[in-house]
């Protein structure tokens, strides 16, 4: 049954779900480069355009699907292949800004792909159009997420070590022995320790926790408590958008994931009712909408899902309330400026498990998805996906001439295993019977 909840909780609940949220949504622009204040603005006014498209008309606002709109880690890695390493600063070079630029052009076109499936899904069935694009795809495309982006934690950890392992370790154990709302946002509570730690070092003990580039750049950063974040206009370029692209279908079955899961624990046919094809156009248009500021890519939070279903309030205004507190928050240069402080190291640490969580979410949907992998059509999409994907990232460069411009391949070694592997899962025959994808 929906718990509905009373207007002076909504405010404290919504709250809670900015906490949930928060640790992994500034996580992609602290990894990126790109801007948190823009990134906050992105997740805050696209929640609110998934709600108000997804709502029918006579609805009260408390039956939609409560979902939030978080950055998504699964385009982390276009981002950096279009745009190079992160940043983890408020200031980036004017070349570097036209690259990022590029990257959230290729976003916006993402976001367009939502309104076809979205299209495809009310003239077929949701079933049959993601037929196309199983589990069996959709899942090695996480894992290879997840494995390309291993490196850069260590990277960034490398700063200092001690900061970040107390805050890998302090990550550990929140997620594997604390209860109730910790156990929800295990990041957030593992960068908080780390920042902590950061700033005993920093203050207590006169050592420098920053590299000499994030303390020059901190120190030019606004301090204005209230201030127009940093916008940036997408730009569009053929190689960018194809690099980004393949991204999209492992957000579009996490939509599809996480609507089941909520239909399942509330009792309420989201599916049907508002309708997938309505969700997948709000998020899509939220899509379309942080590409065109210069935010990253957003997807279903599993974060706010599991929040939801720990407080069994299914109040869509709860959602609502959070994505408002995110846009607003926004707004606030000196906010950001202390999100830019936290050093790389506490980042490295966190992202240790992140990204290990990425690989680990892309296993976990083989296995909760059932795909038999004893059966040779899934073994061999799996198999050649990940060999093709990792093979041309970590391999040698091969460059590869495509319209009379030289592209290294390894930055579409993502594309062309999810391109592999959608054609294989229509040409290859089951070996066996029953549920194989």
């Amino acid at each position: 049954m929906q718990t509905q909840i009373s207007n002076g909780k909504l405010a404290i609940m919504g709250l809670q779900h900015v906490f949930a949220m928060f640790g992994a949504t500034i996580l992609v622009p602290l990894l990126t480069g790109l801007s948190v204040q823009v990134t906050l603005i992105g997740v805050g006014v696209g929640t609110l355009l998934f709600h108000i498209i997804q709502k029918k008309k006579g609805n009260v606002w408390a039956r939609g699907v409560p979902i939030f709109l978080g950055s998504s880690f699964a385009f982390m890695w276009g981002v950096r292949a279009v745009a190079g390493g992160g940043g983890l600063s408020p200031i980036w070079d004017y070349e570097r800004i036209v690259m990022l630029s590029y990257a959230t052009g290729g976003v916006l076109i993402a976001g367009c792909f939502y309104l076809v499936v979205a299209l495809l899904v009310k003239k077929f069935t949701p079933e049959k159009v993601m037929s196309f694009m199983p589990t069996v795809v959709t899942a090695p495309t996480v894992i290879m997420i997840g494995v390309m982006l291993a490196p850069f934690a260590i990277d960034m950890s490398r700063h200092n070590l001690i900061i970040a392992a107390v805050t890998l370790i302090t990550i550990i154990i929140v997620a594997n022995y604390m209860k109730g709302f910790a156990k929800i946002v295990p990041i957030l509570i593992g960068i908080a320790v780390g920042t902590l730690l950061s700033v005993i070092m920093h203050f207590g003990l006169g050592m420098e926790v920053h590299s000499s580039a994030q303390a020059g750049r901190i120190a030019a950063a606004s301090t204005a408590v209230i201030g127009l974040p940093p916008f940036m206009m997408p730009q569009f370029h053929w190689l960018p958008i194809l690099i980004m692209f393949p991204f999209v279908f492992a957000t579009i079955a996490e939509h599809v994931a996480d609507l089941v899961i909520l239909s399942r624990v509330s009792g309420n046919d989201y599916i049907n009712n508002p309708g997938m094809h309505r969700t997948l156009v709000g998020d899509g248009v939220a899509q379309i909408f942080q590409g065109f500021i210069g935010a990253p890519a957003a997807t279903t939070y599993s974060e706010n899902v599991g929040l939801v279903t720990l407080t069994k309030t299914f109040d869509a205004r709860v959602l609502v309330a959070a994505g408002a507190y995110a846009t607003v928050l926004g707004f606030s240069p000196l906010f950001a400026n202390i999100i830019y402080w936290i050093p790389e190291a506490v980042i490295g640490g966190a992202s240790f498990m992140l990204y290990g969580m990425i690989a680990a979410v892309g296993v976990r949907n083989l296995v909760d998805d059932r795909v038999h992998l004893a059966d040779m059509k899934n073994c061999t999409i799996v198999a050649v996906m990940l060999v093709v994907g990792l093979g041309l990232r970590f391999g040698p460069t091969i460059f590869l001439n495509i319209g009379g411009t030289n592209v290294p391949i390894d930055r579409l070694s993502v594309a062309i295993a999810v391109i592999i592997g959608i054609f294989l899962n229509i040409v290859l025959k089951s070996s066996e019977s029953g549920k194989t994808a």
